[in-house]
């Protein structure tokens, strides 16, 4: 399978380009990686542990120094750019831990969520109303008392605030349950019907697949494969090296009958 997508007559959200990023100087996690993320899409990353997905994430919103390549929003270079800055510039970032206020309640999380711009506070509380209604009944509990699917969704609702243009989903079905997990991979479907880019680390990946425009199978710090949600799912090579474990797995919990 090609490791490039498809040329495209637009111009890309976010790019990508030959990555070599790490945590330490001299030791990389990412070693030329590259993604490409093209307006309405929503992209899939899987790949094995310790295969750079979350790092790939955090290189693209400043959280890992990018030690070669470089990181695109639309015509402008980002590459190592600060976080604070990147969210003014509409990159949006929900981290898979740690990513609410829990002493704050639900509407004081998504007021600090726009805290640049309060005169949009209003206009915003009332589309996330919308999007999560579930948070606007409980709207004055303290985020410390939410399900894992619940602060999921105030964590995505937070970083909506400012109106993204792409927003990045590092594991956001991690530690929920079956039911929790399906309910969260709608919500970001629907959260990428309204136009925003998502680009989203999955450990699910067999899901992750099944939802996605285009995936990125990460191996060793590079994208071994790309192609579409689909193509990937049915792909022998991906199936066997990647999806052929979890496949055992849920034909063990789900035998046929």
């Amino acid at each position: 399978m090609s490791a490039e997508p498809q040329p495209s007559a637009q111009e890309a959200v976010v790019e990508a380009k030959d990555v070599v990023a790490g945590y330490l100087p001299g030791v990389n996690i990412l070693n030329g990686c590259s993604l490409v993320a093209y307006p309405g899409e929503m992209i899939g990353i899987i790949g094995p542990n310790g295969a750079g997905k979350s790092t790939l994430l955090k290189a693209m919103f400043g959280l890992v120094k990018v030690h070669s390549g470089s990181v695109m929003l639309g015509d402008r270079d980002i590459t190592n750019a600060k976080t604070n800055r990147l969210v003014e510039m509409g990159v949006g970032f929900v981290p898979q831990t740690n990513n609410v206020f829990p002493t704050l309640t639900i509407e004081e999380n998504l007021r600090m969520g726009l805290f640049m711009r309060p005169r949009k506070i209003s206009e915003r509380l009332g589309a996330m109303w919308d999007l999560f209604p579930v948070l606007h009944d409980r709207r004055n509990q303290r985020a410390g008392a939410l399900s894992g699917g619940e602060r999921q969704s105030l964590a995505m609702a937070r970083a909506l605030m400012m109106e993204p243009s792409v927003l990045l989903l590092d594991e956001p079905s991690a530690g929920l349950s079956p039911v929790r997990q399906d309910e969260t991979f709608l919500r970001t479907r629907r959260i990428n019907k309204t136009g925003v880019c998502v680009v989203m680390v999955e450990q699910n990946a067999r899901r992750c697949l099944q939802i996605c425009d285009r995936g990125y199978v990460l191996d060793q710090g590079r994208d071994a494969y790309t192609g579409t949600g689909r193509e990937l799912a049915n792909d022998p090579k991906v199936i066997e090296l990647y999806l052929g474990t979890l496949a055992k797995d849920v034909e063990e919990e789900h035998p046929k009958h």
